[in-house]
């Protein structure tokens, strides 16, 4: 796992993916993401997925004014955010909440590396904290 710290941009995977929103137009990228992600069903789900569409809801989050941290790491999204000023619509909220839910769930492997590593309960506890930003009101 290429991750260096427990926030969601923390990892090599989330922070190629944020590269590769520069050239999004809309939120294509970002649904597709996500529905990589619900497709897999009850199949086990590949931690870079997971990662990716952590990545995918936080840009989410971020579009709703409920960004997270935000650091070097995070500064192609704020800009590509800053450059699509506009809420995300229900459906693709709603797409987002599920995939977290997933990424957290039974076959998941991103959470299976997490609950071996000394750092799981901050990794959930971000992986929590971007929930509860995408369902804030």
């Amino acid at each position: 796992m290429g991750a260096w710290d427990t926030g969601i941009f923390d990892n090599d995977t989330a922070c190629d993916w944020a590269h590769g929103l520069k050239d999004a137009r809309d939120h294509g990228l970002i649904e597709r993401t996500l529905d990589a992600v619900l497709d897999a069903g009850d199949d086990f789900l590949e931690a870079p997925e997971a990662e990716e569409a952590l990545a995918a809801a936080e840009t989410l989050a971020r579009l709703r004014g409920r960004g997270g941290v935000r650091n070097a790491y995070t500064e192609a999204v704020d800009a590509w955010v800053a450059a699509h000023p506009g809420s995300p619509s229900p459906a693709l909220l709603d797409k987002a909440q599920r995939a977290v839910a997933r990424v957290l769930g039974a076959d998941s492997e991103l959470r299976e590396l997490w609950e071996d590593s000394d750092d799981a309960d901050a990794w959930r506890q971000a992986v929590e904290d971007l929930q509860a930003r995408l369902r804030a009101g």
